[in-house]
């Protein structure tokens, strides 16, 4: 399943050019040119990473990475700035960035930094699925994905839902025969 990543920069040539890469390295990828409007991507879809310049106008990259640690914590948030400066470098770790990039970058090192970012959320997944017992409704059986989400916040779904939208597994319905003949075994066209 393709990663999906959003890219938030206030210069149109660098959101182009971090955009293409990404593209032609197979992630899924959204484009704003501002914190807030990132905030709101955010709120309506579920991304794996979030790319963010540091100084823009309005919001900063800071400000953006603040918010978005506040409403998903599992967000990871790489910061690229060209202002290589050790006080904001310093300042986006301590607020949980996952990594800190100087501009201009090579593409190489951008996709690299990237992979190994989405790596970990990868890992991190795969612990949480293992550790953590899957929250599921004893009614109608639906599941609750915290996945990017404050634990216990999650969307309940259909289990077809969640391991199509988790592994890229499709189900389709049916009933065993054991079922079949618990729940029909008297009924005259179930004997034929």
């Amino acid at each position: 399943m393709k990663r999906k990543i959003l890219v938030v920069d206030d210069e149109i040539l660098i959101l182009k050019s971090v955009t293409a890469d990404l593209k032609r390295s197979g992630y899924d990828v959204d484009t704003v040119e501002s914190g807030k409007d990132a905030l709101v991507m955010a709120d309506k879809h579920t991304y794996d990473l979030l790319i963010t310049d540091l100084m823009m106008e309005g919001m900063s990259g800071l400000d953006l990475l603040a918010a978005i640690k506040e409403k998903f914590p599992n967000m990871p948030v790489i910061i690229i700035t060209g202002y290589g400066e050790l006080d904001s470098a310093i300042e986006a770790l301590r607020l949980g960035a996952a990594d800190y990039l100087l501009k201009p970058c090579s593409n190489e090192e951008l996709i690299l930094r990237v992979g190994n970012c989405l790596e970990k959320v990868a890992l991190l997944e795969t612990i949480q699925l293992y550790e953590n017992i899957l929250p599921i409704c004893s009614v109608c059986k639906k599941i609750r994905d915290d996945a990017g989400k404050k634990p216990g916040t999650g969307e309940w779904m259909p289990l077809g839902s969640y391991l199509h939208n988790k592994a890229g597994i499709s189900l389709s319905d049916g009933i065993c025969p054991g079922c079949a003949e618990e729940l029909y075994g008297e009924e005259e066209w179930f004997k034929k």
